[in-house]
């Protein structure tokens, strides 16, 4: 198979053949004639450029398109065994490994590896051997994986592969640490980001060309889909909505700033929040857990929240009703056709929901809001390792 497609767009045909693997990553399987009509180029053209595609591995005949009667015309679309994608999303403590072929079904995933990376190319290492045990827990041959995409969370330049909270030397990020370890190509990118074009791609978007997608973990983060493009803005670091400082509540933020958004909407606001509750004496399924001085996680939270332990269900809608008034603020911004809430604390559902519509239907404006659609992450806990295998492919095919 040839080298990546995105090394060869340097004439008019490589840019139609990108056009039409485009087509395929985000619409699926096509004929040729729904192809040209899609892209605007004759059918000869298609004919061979997708021949082409073919030998280069990329295409495969899917097979007759039922029409119902006539003649039917061939589908083309990606070729599945082109090869395989690795997605890992470094959480805080722990990692999630997902691998796809490269038509983006997932064939292998793997949740709550522990793990916790550091700035040391002894972290980078470890990570590096748990991916390559898992690789071939999966039955997967190493010179079949194509790419693999990394998810970290914080502010992460796309173009250079460098990202703030890891430091390897200078002039040295941690994409090329990585590619000097796995000899692939690497995509290292912010998880929120990582999570809304995997979401996007193959998750509960339907027909949606304007999409927000907030994560809901620890922290707060924000990606965004815009006419069918994942936006970066100009240095890569879009999507912060986490530390808007719109909050009057002398919280101090992690990056050092009072009154951000995620002190306020997030699982470590939903964490505070609980425990300062649970302080004050207030009664809880997990008030003797704090007595004996056990320490209480978020999971713990949101399980006591499935409990309908009323104390957490109170601290949920709490940070949901701060998180709805933030999204009703992008509601009127960008008019979207979707939002979906995903991360961690997202498994809380409708307890979650209603504070957020709630502040929504308050906040924003009518005529605006009532072309969104609000929904939950389809894809859960694989949405971020997927989401990595998929950014990661396009960014292959030089299509992000």
């Amino acid at each position: 198979m040839n080298e990546p497609f995105a090394s060869t767009i340097d004439s008019k045909n490589s840019i139609i053949k990108q056009k039409i693997l485009g087509l395929c990553v985000n619409e699926g399987d096509f004929s040729i004639a729904d192809i040209s009509k899609e892209i605007g180029s004759s059918i000869p053209t298609i004919t061979k450029l997708v021949g082409e595609l073919i030998d280069e591995g990329f295409l495969d005949d899917m097979g007759k398109q039922d029409t119902g009667g006539g003649r039917r015309p061939s589908l083309y679309g990606l070729n599945p065994n082109a090869g395989y994608i690795v997605g890992v999303d470094i959480h805080k403590k722990s990692l999630s490994i997902a691998v796809t072929d490269f038509k983006g079904h997932n064939t292998y995933f793997k949740d709550g590896i522990d793990f916790i990376l550091q700035s040391s190319e002894s972290s980078i290492d470890q990570m590096c051997a748990i991916i390559r045990q898992h690789t071939e827990k999966a039955g997967i041959n190493e010179s079949k994986i194509r790419a693999y995409g990394f998810n970290i969370t914080g502010r992460v330049n796309k173009e250079h592969g460098y990202c703030f909270e890891y430091f390897f030397g200078e002039g040295r990020t941690i994409t090329d640490v990585l590619k000097e370890r796995l000899k692939k190509p690497v995509y290292v990118d912010n998880d929120s980001r990582a999570m809304t074009y995997g979401e996007y791609i193959c998750g509960v978007a339907g027909n949606e060309s304007n999409m927000l997608f907030f994560n809901v973990t620890w922290g707060l983060g924000m990606g965004m889909i815009t006419d069918g493009k994942l936006s970066y803005g100009k240095s890569g670091f879009s999507g912060e909505i986490g530390h808007m400082p719109i909050l009057n509540n002398n919280q101090i933020c992690q990056c050092g700033k009072i009154g951000c958004l995620e002190t306020g909407a997030s699982g470590s606001a939903l964490h505070r929040i609980f425990l300062e509750k649970l302080a004050s004496g207030r009664a809880s399924l997990l008030a003797d857990k704090y007595r004996n001085e056990t320490e209480i996680t978020l999971d713990d939270i949101l399980e006591a929240i499935q409990k309908e332990d009323v104390l957490a269900i109170e601290a949920i809608e709490e940070i949901g009703f701060s998180l709805g008034k933030a999204i009703a603020c992008m509601i009127n911004i960008f008019n979207p056709e979707l939002v979906v809430i995903g991360g961690e604390v997202a498994s809380a559902k409708d307890y979650l929901l209603f504070p957020i519509k709630s502040a929504i239907n308050k906040h924003s404006l009518n005529m605006i809001n009532r072309d969104t659609t609000i929904k939950f992450s389809k894809l859960g806990r694989k949405t971020g390792a997927i989401g990595a295998c998929m950014l990661s492919r396009s960014k292959l095919l030089g299509l992000v």
